[in-house]
């Protein structure tokens, strides 16, 4: 098991020790001990094959004992047997955003809830709302936690179905029976959470792949298995279905179970406008005796396919029936930013705040990517929770990030910035006379969230009119799955970050992808300069660029709108220009 992998079950293990009501003093050790690893610099391999786990401060014997055998076996049986004893409708609870173990606790102490029903049902009749330290309002966060929950367990993230996808394609692939196969939907649309994962396969003879398909490994229930199509279920509840179609129908059915919905229905109704009859079999004259079996013949490709209606091809991250058909007809789809146009990346935290890897690991990783430049922003003081950088701490960094610079170990160029926060008032976490020897700053919120729509709104248009704010990070502060946007009115903020030339990031972590994209096209249109970033907190994070890129893309956005596609020398230009502008 690896280091970030342990860190999540020492996590888990202090979470259920506050379930269980267990001893401060025996949860505190666990937080520490995570806390320990995830600023641990040296390699946690190297540590447990010489057996010196417990001369890092922090790390007992017996801890020591668990990290290790983690690490070896992948597997902690006192772990198992804890998680065991709490019921398993506690743990589900915890999900519920704002419900923590403490909260938690205390309804199952005061009133025996042990599962989501019962939460429900104790909150329906008021009676979370007289418990000391609740009341009404947090009692109907509570009902509405509930009711996400619901409707964010029939979605998964992209990532993670992406993660699940790919090696059923490698495989299909590799199967003599299949002559081609894509993966459709929302996955192929580049959707921030999907639904489940649909297969389209051209064959003239399915019935070994249908049978490898549901005998595949990881798949717990077979809930079809037919000659055309067959469906699956993974044990994260991700649905898959397989469908088998004639070479000759395969672009059809893919560009029909692509979707999206209301693409499809504006695309079906231009093609009724020339007298074209469009359908997952097949493109024909509308008047003429509908078959299965006789396509025309010339469209082999999607490609084809819009070419047949008298456009360009669109890609699949654009069809969403938002203006796409309309910009085809015009000859005005934009030309999609590209995954290696992008150079580096600006929001990106290290072992001196929350992050897992070093200053020198982070830089290597970039310069694995060939990329010309990396930024460094770690947290700012009153992040207390993610070990913020004191001024000192920060001015010390900055001095470490110059000298690796003027060492030539590394041929990526590391920036100096900060994600400095936003304080209730919209001030920010440092003085005016810091920010200024950094090359950039990422404003950003992370407390306070409960705040109205116009004193959310103020506090960051505050932020962003400040003169040493680069770029807004993650906008709504929003959790795909787990928590909603903050009540914020984003026109006006994308109106202030136009105004004061301040970037607003494209956050590529995948629980993240904020600004939702729904936003980007008028915004870049309008003036609004992108920035992709990770918001890595480990070098192997570093890799989610890619999945800001699949979002860009789906927002509309080109090369020129995003600031990192930009040269060195360019970006050094722009922080230079806008730090002399600023002082």
């Amino acid at each position: 098991m690896d280091k970030k992998a342990i860190i999540e079950v020492l996590e888990a293990i202090a979470v259920l020790l506050e379930l269980k009501d267990e001893s401060s003093f025996k949860i505190r050790a666990y937080h520490n001990a995570k806390r320990v690893l995830e600023s641990l610099e040296q390699d946690l391999g190297t540590l447990v094959d010489e057996g010196n786990l417990q001369s890092i401060r922090g790390i007992g014997k017996a801890l020591a004992e668990k990290i290790e055998t983690l690490y070896r076996t992948g597997n902690l049986s006192y772990y198992e047997a804890l998680r065991a004893s709490v019921p398993e409708g506690l743990i589900e609870m915890l999900e519920i955003p704002g419900l923590g173990p403490k909260k938690i606790k205390a309804i199952h102490r005061a009133l025996g809830v042990e599962d989501l029903d019962a939460l429900k049902a104790v909150c329906d009749s008021g009676q979370v709302a007289s418990l000391p330290g609740f009341g009404p309002k947090s009692q109907q966060n509570i009902i509405n936690g509930i009711a996400h929950r619901l409707a964010y367990s029939k979605r998964h993230l992209w990532w993670r179905a992406q993660k699940v996808a790919q090696p059923i394609l490698k495989t299909l692939r590799n199967l003599k029976e299949v002559e081609r196969v894509e993966c459709a939907g929302s996955l192929r649309r580049r959707m921030e959470t999907v639904g489940d994962l649909d297969f389209i396969v051209a064959s003239t003879e399915p019935e070994p792949i249908m049978n490898w398909f549901c005998q595949q490994q990881g798949v717990i229930e077979v809930t079809a298995h037919g000659t055309t199509k067959s469906s699956v279920r993974f044990e994260d509840g991700l649905q898959a279905d397989l469908r088998v179609v004639a070479p000759e129908h395969y672009c059809f059915a893919l560009h029909h179970f692509t979707g999206s919905k209301e693409h499809n229905v504006q695309l079906r109704q231009r093609a009724l406008s020339k007298g074209l009859s469009l359908s997952e079999w097949g493109l024909q004259p509308k008047n003429a005796e509908q078959s299965k079996t006789q396509p025309i013949a010339s469209i082999r490709s999607e490609t084809d396919l819009f070419e047949a209606l008298e456009l360009p091809y669109i890609p699949p991250e654009l069809r969403e029936g938002l203006g796409e058909i309309e910009a085809a007809e015009a000859g005005q789809l934009p030309q999609l930013v590209q995954p290696q146009q992008i150079r580096g990346t600006f929001h990106n935290h290290t072992t001196a705040s929350d992050g897992q890897d070093s200053l020198e690991v982070m830089a290597a990783k970039a310069d694995s990517f060939a990329w010309g430049y990396l930024g460094i922003a770690d947290h700012s003081q009153s992040s207390r929770q993610a070990k913020g950088l004191s001024p000192e701490q920060l001015e010390k960094q900055i001095q470490h990030i110059r000298t690796l610079n003027a060492s030539g170990n590394f041929h990526v160029h590391l920036f100096a910035g900060t994600e400095c926060d936003i304080l209730a008032d919209g001030s920010l976490d440092y003085p005016d006379e810091l920010l200024a020897q950094l090359d950039y700053v990422v404003v950003s919120i992370h407390s306070g969230f409960s705040q109205n729509e116009k004193t959310m709104t103020d506090r960051i248009v505050r932020a962003i009119e400040h003169p040493h704010s680069t770029m807004l990070g993650h906008a709504t502060g929003r959790l795909l799955l787990k928590r909603e946007p903050y009540a914020v009115d984003m026109e006006r903020v994308i109106a202030a970050a136009i105004k004061n030339q301040t970037m607003i990031e494209l956050n590529s972590h995948p629980e993240r992808l904020d600004m939702d994209w729904r936003y980007w096209k008028k915004a870049a249109q309008s003036g609004l300069l992108c920035c992709i970033n990770t918001d890595a907190h480990s070098a192997e994070e570093l890799g989610h660029w890619e999945i800001g890129v699949g979002i860009a893309r789906k927002g509309w956005l080109e090369a020129k709108q995003i600031f990192n596609t930009r040269t060195l020398s360019e970006v050094k230009t722009y922080f230079q220009t806008s730090q002399s502008l600023s002082n």
